[in-house]
C-alpha cells in the first residue's frame, strides 16, 4: 500500500513541496484524496490538456477546492469563476479596458513606485522584501489603475490580505453568500458612478456591451464591484509572491543573480523562469460535470479536480532537468498563469511589474542574502509565497 499522501492545505505552506510533487507525477498521475474528496493531476501534459477543456472541467462552481466543495451560489461578475457564454462576454469587456497598450504605458509609474519604496532602504543593511517592497509596488499599481486614493491603499491591501489568510494547513472559510471582500470597494464604486475619472473603475462602469440575453447595457453596480475586487485581489497577491520568490531564488543562485546584474537583457526570461520554478498559484480547481476517464480510472460526475500547476511546471517530461533553476532556459509555455479561456488577464501586468521591480532592486542591491530563520511562508490555501522575507544587503 502506498504511503503517498497529498494534502493541498499542507503542501501550499511547505518550504519545499517539490519532492512530494515529484512523487505525485511519478507514482500517482491521477491521485484521489478521500479525506477532502478530490482528484488531482500533476503532469504538465495532463494539466495543460485539462485546463484548456472548459467543457469537461468547468469553473462555474469556483476555482479553489473549498469553494467548489461548498457548492454555493457565486455572485455575477466573478469572472474567474464563470463559464461560457457569460464568461466570454465578461472577459471580452475586461480585455477591452485592460489592453496591452495600457499595461505598457504603466512602466514609468511602476519604476517611480519602485524607487519610492527602495530608495529609503539603501544603506540600512537589512529590510523585509515583502513588507518594505514586494507588497508595496502591486498595491500602488492597482490603486492607480482603479483610482483609489494613495492614503487608502494600505487599508485596501490589508483587507485583501486578510480575506486570503487561513490558519496554516486549514481551508479558507467559505460564506454562504461569498462577497470576496467586495464591501471594501463599495465607497469607491459609488463615488465613481457620480464622478467619472480616467481610471479602470470608471471604464468598467461606463463601457457598453451586449450581455448573454442580447441586451445592450453597462455593468451593474454589483458586477463592477465584483470585477474590481477580483482584479485587485489577484493583482496584489500574485505579484507580491513573485517578487518574494525572486529574492529567495536569486539568493540561492548568486552566480545567476550576478549574470542579471551585468546583463539586463536576461531579465524578462528570468521572470518566466521564476514563474515556472516557483509558481505563486500552485493549484487550480475545476468541477467535473460529466464522468471522465484518466489513466484507466473513472472520475465521476460531480467530482472536483485539482490541476497542480506547480508540479506540472517542474515536469521533466516538459523541460530537461526541470528541477534546476536556469535564467537562460528556453521556458516557452508554462502554467503559472493558468491556460485556456481562463488564462490570467493580468499576466502582462504581473510580468511587467516583476521585471521592473527586479531591475530596480538589482540597481540598488546587486548582492543580498536571506535570513531563512526568520522567513515565513504566508498561510493561505490559494497562493504560495512569503509573508516575511528578511534580506541582508551590503
Amino acid at each position: 500500500m502506498s504511503d503517498l499522501s497529498y494534502d493541498p492545505y499542507t503542501a501550499i505552506n511547505m518550504a519545499d513541496p517539490y519532492p512530494l510533487y515529484r512523487r505525485l507525477r511519478e507514482e500517482a498521475p491521477l491521485y484521489y484524496n478521500a479525506e477532502y474528496d478530490f482528484y488531482a493531476v500533476s503532469r504538465y501534459a495532463d494539466c495543460e490538456r485539462g485546463l484548456v477543456d472548459a467543457k469537461r472541467f468547468i469553473s462555474g462552481k469556483g476555482g479553489i477546492l473549498e469553494l467548489i466543495k461548498a457548492d454555493v451560489d457565486l455572485p455575477p461578475g466573478t469572472l474567474i469563476f464563470e463559464d461560457p457564454p457569460v464568461h466570454d462576454i465578461h472577459r471580452s469587456l475586461l480585455s477591452r479596458v485592460f489592453t496591452p497598450r495600457r499595461v505598457a504605458a504603466l512602466e514609468p509609474k511602476i519604476r517611480e513606485f519602485c524607487a519610492a519604496a527602495l530608495d529609503p532602504l539603501v544603506g540600512v543593511g537589512e529590510f523585509d522584501l515583502i513588507a518594505d517592497f514586494g507588497a508595496q509596488v502591486p498595491m500602488r499599481v492597482i490603486g492607480m489603475l482603479f483610482g483609489i486614493p494613495e492614503a487608502d491603499q494600505p487599508a485596501v491591501r490589508e483587507m485583501a490580505d486578510r480575506n486570503l489568510r487561513t490558519k496554516a494547513g486549514e481551508a479558507m472559510p467559505v460564506a454562504e453568500k461569498p462577497t470576496f471582500g467586495a464591501e471594501q470597494f463599495e465607497e469607491y464604486i459609488d463615488w465613481r458612478i457620480d464622478h467619472p475619472s480616467d481610471d479602470l473603475m470608471t471604464e468598467l462602469l461606463h463601457t457598453e456591451f451586449e450581455d448573454e440575453n442580447g441586451v445592450r447595457r453597462t455593468l451593474t453596480r454589483d458586477e463592477a464591484l465584483l470585477y474590481t475586487t477580483v482584479v485587485s485581489g489577484a493583482g496584489n497577491e500574485t505579484t507580491t509572491r513573485l517578487i518574494g520568490w525572486a529574492g529567495k531564488v536569486l539568493a540561492d543562485h548568486p552566480d545567476q543573480r550576478r549574470e542579471l546584474v551585468s546583463d539586463r537583457s536576461l531579465l524578462k526570461n528570468a521572470i518566466e523562469e521564476l514563474l515556472r520554478y516557483e509558481s505563486p498559484g500552485p493549484q487550480i480547481g475545476r468541477y467535473v460535470p460529466e464522468e471522465v476517464e484518466l489513466y484507466g480510472e473513472k472520475v465521476p460526475a460531480g467530482a472536483t479536480m485539482l490541476f497542480i500547476v506547480s508540479a506540472a511546471n517542474r515536469d521533466d517530461r516538459r523541460w530537461p532537468d526541470a528541477e534546476r533553476f536556469d535564467i537562460r532556459r528556453t521556458v516557452g509555455q508554462h502554467l503559472a498563469f493558468g491556460y485556456g479561456i481562463h488564462y490570467c488577464l493580468g499576466a502582462a501586468l504581473a510580468r511587467l511589474e516583476g521585471s521592473v521591480a527586479l531591475d530596480e532592486l538589482l540597481n540598488r542591491f546587486p548582492e543580498w542574502d536571506v535570513d531563512l530563520s526568520r522567513a515565513r511562508i504566508a498561510p493561505t490555501s490559494t497562493v504560495r509565497g512569503f509573508e516575511t522575507l528578511p534580506l541582508i544587503v551590503s
